[in-house]
């Protein structure tokens, strides 16, 4: 994996303009208002066509060639290269170190696949762009982190999918980001099980002690504090959160529910496993209310303080 060059404590987060028919540029847009256009030391730069940005000071946008057309609710596959374009200028900017880390509004994966784009998503391409071998999604917020090993696929399909290494690999991910990126000394990980009941002696399947109960022998072996696999049901009251700093969940609603029901306006997508900061606001782009000034912003400011405070634990 490419390495990022080491960033300044005043360089800049950087923020995309995501997809222009979506709620992504008014959110960048408020959020910037309400943090004043910097967070501690660190300024804030908004990526992207400067048409999508009505209002912001004209020293605080870096510009893309391309151009965007906004149309709130109607995406179009001819934003495209303005979209990607501030997705690549923000990953580079931050592989030199002139950025610190990187915030990304909403894009649409239907409107991108339709202009030829090959990724399923954001953390493809960004895994793509930096030359990591495996980025990792976690949704984080004030009360819980959680990463799903799986995520946008049939329930059906999710069994096949899991495997040993892939629990091993994920997990060590996890742990070097809360120590590098979250302060976090000496990180507990929990894992939840599969199954009901993590199996129940697998009377209720045999992926728990087949499959997840060995990646957690090889975890502790490597000197790791991790346990389980944990029961989900019981995994994310509040007492059951004191005992671990992040969850490994099996599959996406495993790991959603919890967190959104517990931090719905301020959880953050964090990807981890780049050599760059990447966080982003966990929802999506919001048609059918793009340009009807109904649009939460919290996530996004969230996902910008975030970033920053990744930033300043990592390049302290």
């Amino acid at each position: 994996m490419s390495k990022s060059a080491r960033a300044p404590g005043n360089a800049p987060i950087l923020i995309t303009m995501g997809e222009p028919a979506g709620i992504g540029p008014e959110i960048v847009l408020r959020a910037f208002a309400e943090l004043g256009g910097r967070i501690g030391t660190r300024p804030l730069k908004l990526v992207g066509d400067p048409e999508m940005f009505p209002g912001a000071p004209p020293d605080s946008i870096i510009a893309t060639r391309a151009k965007g057309k906004a149309a709130p609710g109607k995406p179009d596959p001819l934003n495209a290269p303005a979209v990607l374009e501030a997705i690549e200028m923000a990953v580079t900017a931050c592989m030199t170190g002139e950025a610190a880390g990187m915030v990304t509004a909403p894009i649409h994966k239907a409107v991108l696949a339709a202009a030829g784009f090959p990724y399923p998503g954001h953390t493809e391409y960004l895994a793509h762009l930096t030359g990591a071998k495996r980025a990792v999604m976690m949704l984080a917020g004030p009360l819980l982190r959680v990463v799903p090993l799986t995520i946008h696929m049939p329930l059906a399909k999710v069994p096949a999918a899991i495997s040993t290494d892939a629990i091993v690999e994920t997990a060590v991910i996890m742990l070097e980001a809360l120590r590098r990126d979250f302060g976090v000394a000496r990180p507990r990980l929990a894992v939840a099980g599969l199954n009901p009941h993590a199996g129940e002696d697998n009377v209720l399947g045999p992926e728990d002690a087949a499959l997840i109960a060995p990646a957690i022998a090889a975890l502790k072996a490597q000197g790791h504090d991790v346990f389980g696999p944990a029961s989900a049901d019981t995994l994310f009251h509040e007492e059951a959160r004191a005992k671990y700093d992040a969850a490994l969940c099996m599959y996406h609603d495993q790991a959603l529910i919890p967190i959104k029901t517990l931090s719905f306006w301020e959880g953050v997508n964090v990807t981890l496993g780049l050599p760059i900061l990447r966080t982003s606001p966990d929802h999506g782009t919001a048609f059918d209310i793009a340009g009807t000034g109904k649009a939460d912003h919290r996530s996004m400011v969230a996902a910008i303080r975030m970033a920053a405070d990744m930033a300043d634990a990592r390049f302290k």
